[in-house]
């Protein structure tokens, strides 16, 4: 389904980043593993996609700088010789109410979760215009960009400028046949959820009409799919893999 694909994924060396980064190798994409810091689950990502057959490289660039951005794109292109599949998944979080909110804790999340979209965008869409085959863009938002959650109007910012910038960006550049897509994931064991309390983990199902957390899979599939040119006819659609909670 992506065969002769280069696809760089950020922030790609745990959790929905690294599922989705193996669901596109699965799909004969070759894929760049983008992490910023723990160079040893990069590898691991990249050692279990060739293990599978597929061809992957791991790159170390902090997304949320300009220039990083930039020459993540570069290596990509110089390794494989085109970009065709950007999917922005770098985050993290600073939760804390609003009057506690310290301004770095502001800052760190908005530049992390919201500049690195734009920086990364800025590096990939010129060379995809270049080549003339087209392009695919999936940003990764979030479903509290949708509904809210107290404790992180940071977060929930910046998830929801993703969305923003999306819609926008796909109006700029569907004449040159690449989409821009958004997921916005409801509750999965990643990193940034695994230090929640086994009775809110439990209380949060709840909430969620179909009773339970996603399947990192289950995010990964969608972006093989919006990915592919299958998905040639959908862009600047904001698409909720949460189990119905934002229904």
């Amino acid at each position: 389904m992506l065969a002769g694909k280069v696809a760089v994924v950020t922030g790609a060396s745990r959790g929905i980043g690294r599922a989705i980064a193996e669901d596109l190798a699965a799909h004969g994409a070759k894929v760049v593993i983008n992490y910023n810091a723990s160079s040893d689950a990069a590898e691991e990502v990249v050692a279990a996609i060739r293990e599978n057959g597929g061809e992957a490289t791991a790159v170390q660039a902090d997304v949320s700088q300009f220039d990083a951005a930039q020459t993540l794109i570069k290596i990509a292109i110089d390794s494989y010789g085109q970009i065709d599949i950007l999917v922005n998944n770098a985050g993290t979080t600073r939760d804390t109410l609003l009057l506690s909110m310290k301004e770095d804790q502001w800052n760190t999340v908005i530049d992390t979760n919201l500049k690195s979209v734009f920086n990364c965008c800025k590096a990939a869409v010129r060379p995809m215009m270049r080549k003339k085959q087209g392009g695919r863009i999936i940003n990764i938002s979030s479903v509290v960009a949708l509904i809210g959650q107290g404790g992180q109007t940071n977060y929930a910012a910046s998830k929801a400028g993703i969305i923003g910038f999306s819609k926008s960006l796909a109006k700029e550049i569907g004449s040159r046949d690449i989409t821009v897509n958004v997921i916005t994931p409801g509750f999965f064991p990643t990193a940034l959820t695994e230090v929640l309390d086994e009775d809110v983990i439990e209380e949060s199902k709840k909430h969620i009409p179909l009773g339970r957390w996603g399947k990192l899979p289950e995010v990964a599939y969608l972006v093989s799919f919006l990915a592919s040119d299958k998905a040639a006819y959908i862009t600047g659609q904001v698409i909720s893999v949460d189990g119905g909670i934002a229904m």
